[in-house]
């Protein structure tokens, strides 16, 4: 008998694993059909969809490992960061998505409600806070257009070797800004940023990826409370906005 494993789960959606089968349980039909979209036009390796019988979409196992957790140090290859980092320039180059992700000014104003909510429920001091804020304001900025993943945290990209075998989690792909993929897939990772820009090439602003590490930090930390995740864990969400400050 297969043991199955919870991934991830809270009251928005649920992944769970059944020996080489990944089944995304997902109540908004409208993200799932946007999910599948997204993979059908990346040009880059995703995981085979094997069915999609709403609201279950069951997809193969990637070959191969993480590239990292967040949190803990990576044991991929330089060599396999700089492979993520041709695989987001790829993706960056593609046609672009018809779904459009958040506008700066969207942005700007969510990060006003949640610096207000980590202040007041001591959370994060206030001096932390700020600090974070101000280095955010520089990723709000006008910014051209690319397919962007949306969610690319480094759990969802998976190497052999020095290979990428493939993406997960297409749900939040979008157009949007290239910097951003850049960001959420070192966040926490610093050391590897040069790699990854090595195989990405060039048209990077290293300030617009350290404003967009503050920008997921304060946005993300009452949703990880709030669903049962600790962003105050050595190496993750609350350390990443310290070390910024």
């Amino acid at each position: 008998m297969e043991r199955v494993e919870v991934v991830v789960a809270h009251d928005e959606r649920a992944t769970l694993r059944v020996g080489a089968v990944f089944l995304k349980v997902d109540g908004d039909r409208r993200r799932v059909d946007a999910e599948l979209a997204a993979m059908a036009m990346a040009p880059v390796p995703t995981a085979k969809v094997l069915w999609h019988t709403p609201p279950v979409l069951a997809l193969a196992a990637l070959p191969g490992t993480a590239l990292g957790c967040l949190g803990r140090p990576s044991t991929a290859s330089p060599a396999a960061w700089a492979a993520a980092g041709t695989a987001i320039r790829a993706l960056h180059d593609a046609p672009l998505p018809t779904r459009s992700g958040p506008s700066a000014e969207e942005i700007a104003a969510d990060l006003d409600r949640e610096c207000r909510w980590l202040i007041a429920d001591d959370v994060l001091s206030a001096d932390v806070v700020e600090h974070n804020r101000r280095i955010a304001q520089g990723a709000l900025r006008p910014w051209k257009p690319v397919f962007v993943h949306g969610d690319l945290q480094v759990g969802h990209v998976f190497v052999d070797g020095d290979d990428i075998t493939g993406v997960l989690d297409w749900s939040e792909a979008a157009q949007g800004d290239a910097h951003y993929d850049l960001a959420m897939l070192t966040l926490g990772h610093r050391e590897h940023l040069g790699d990854v820009i090595a195989g990405y090439g060039t048209d990077v602003d290293l300030d617009v990826i350290r404003a967009w590490w503050s920008v997921r930090g304060l946005l993300t930390i009452r949703w990880l409370v709030e669903h049962g995740f600790d962003p105050a864990a050595p190496g993750c969400e609350i350390d990443v906005l310290k070390s910024q400050a």
